[in-house]
């Protein structure tokens, strides 16, 4: 496992401009909000030949007695525990505060090694004299936002740091987890982890990052994805939370398998709908998480009625698995992740040249393909292309000539044929004269 450095401070001290720069693109939400990183947020990271992960975390606050502001200090205080050295960062304009000193104290009592980063001194000349008060050794002169110092604090922090071999892993299953606002996301991961692993509040809009964390389960790698909640388009106005949603659709193009999570009290609604159709298109493998499960109150037809619901608000995606689960009890959480796992395994299934091209053929076998102005579609051949999704080439004749409704036949065909539940499948049909014109 590779070392981890975490990055502490109070608000507004620029620590997650901080993190980016060392992790090399912009991941935390960089804004001069107070209070606008929340939970831990892991990042890979290479200096001068060392492979760490880099911590960062929300403004540490000990005068507020906002339950919000208790949360992100607990958070923080977590990743002071689990780090193997951290980089405590001040602000140089704003001088010393009697924050500073607290998380000072705090940080001596932790007796981890710590990087003092007096930040937001862009003059090299300028000086840092005062921060020795805090009893942490020399301070290291900072302007993250220009680049400046940033090595020297590396170069120090790997003195830290254990040297291990740089591994890419791409074996782990990454599981994005997206839906509304309070559908219960953040508690379904931390059942999942089996810890307070990111904030968990009844207000809408906790999370605004996505946060990865890597785990096992079973043996088996995986990478869990917590984001913020997708509100309807008119809905965000405000910029950060903006930027928040973009990364919950950034962590849905870079996972293998997404949990939809869907509060079981409310039901299927025209949002859950939308978010389901953007996993849709970006062809992932999902399962719809229908979430708070221990609310509703049950009778030998309740799954039945809503497996219908899903069926007729899902036509799009009528491949869809669900599962019923409840996140405060644990009921049923267990299974997600072996669901997932089979889930992700038809994703990336492929099927033999020969016995799709059988296929294939025995479905146009059984019903001709149409005709258009005099003209019938002969289909040649076919074969699988590519997965994840499971994406499958059919040559014919002329593609102008498939309708959409006999390429849903053989869609069907194939879903018969091959178990692909829980993952799109994608048809491109290509014209067998241009492909032989391509291959000469």
């Amino acid at each position: 496992m590779k070392p981890l450095l975490a990055i502490v401070g109070r608000p507004n001290v620029g620590k997650s401009t901080l993190f980016n720069k060392i992790v090399g693109k912009r991941i935390s939400i960089s804004h001069n909000t107070p209070g606008v990183t929340r939970d831990r947020i892991y990042a890979d990271a290479s200096w001068c030949g060392y492979h760490f992960t880099v911590i960062d975390t929300g403004g540490i606050e000990y005068k507020s007695e906002d339950q919000m502001w208790n949360h992100i200090r607990a958070q923080a205080e977590t990743a002071i525990e689990i780090a193997d050295a951290i980089v405590f960062v001040v602000d140089g304009k704003g001088g010393l505060l009697p924050d500073d000193y607290a998380i000072a104290d705090m940080l001596r009592s932790s007796r981890k090694p710590v990087i003092l980063a007096v930040n937001k001194l862009d003059n090299p000349f300028e000086t840092a004299y005062e921060f020795y008060e805090l009893g942490l050794g020399d301070p290291f002169v900072l302007s993250a936002e220009h680049n400046i110092g940033i090595g020297d604090i590396l170069e120090e922090a790997c003195k830290h740091l254990k040297k291990v071999d740089e591994e890419e892993d791409n074996s782990a299953i990454k599981i994005a987890v997206v839906g509304k606002p309070n559908a219960g996301k953040s508690s379904l991961v931390n059942k999942i982890l089996g810890t307070k692993r990111t904030i968990v509040s009844d207000v809408a809009g906790t999370t605004r990052d996505a946060i990865d964390t890597p785990f096992e389960h079973k043996g088996e790698p995986f990478v869990l994805i917590d984001t913020a909640g997708i509100r309807r388009k008119r809905s965000v106005d405000e910029d950060v939370e903006y930027y928040s949603v973009l990364r919950a659709f950034g962590a849905i193009k870079r996972a293998d398998v997404v949990f939809i999570v869907v509060d079981a009290e409310e039901g299927l609604t025209e949002q859950d709908v939308k978010i389901a159709g953007k996993v849709h298109e970006e062809g992932k493998a999902s399962i719809i998480v229908m979430n708070k499960w221990d609310k509703i109150e049950k009778d030998t037809h309740t799954v039945e009625k809503f497996n219908k619901d899903l069926k007729e608000k899902l036509k799009f995606m009528d491949y869809f698995v669900p599962t019923y689960v409840s996140a405060l009890t644990g009921k049923r959480v267990d299974k997600l992740l072996d669901e997932a796992t089979a889930v992700c395994a038809r994703s990336r299934n492929r099927i033999p040249t020969g016995t799709v091209n059988d296929v294939i053929l025995n479905l146009v076998a059984m019903n001709e393909p149409p005709t258009k102005n005099g003209r019938r579609l002969k289909v040649y051949f076919a074969t699988q292309a590519s997965v994840c999704p499971p994406t499958f080439v059919i040559k014919v004749n002329d593609a102008t000539l498939m309708h959409f409704s006999y390429l849903r036949y053989l869609e069907n065909g194939i879903r018969e044929s091959f178990d692909f539940s829980g993952t799109p499948i994608r048809l491109i049909v290509r014209d067998k004269a241009d492909e032989e014109e391509y291959n000469g």
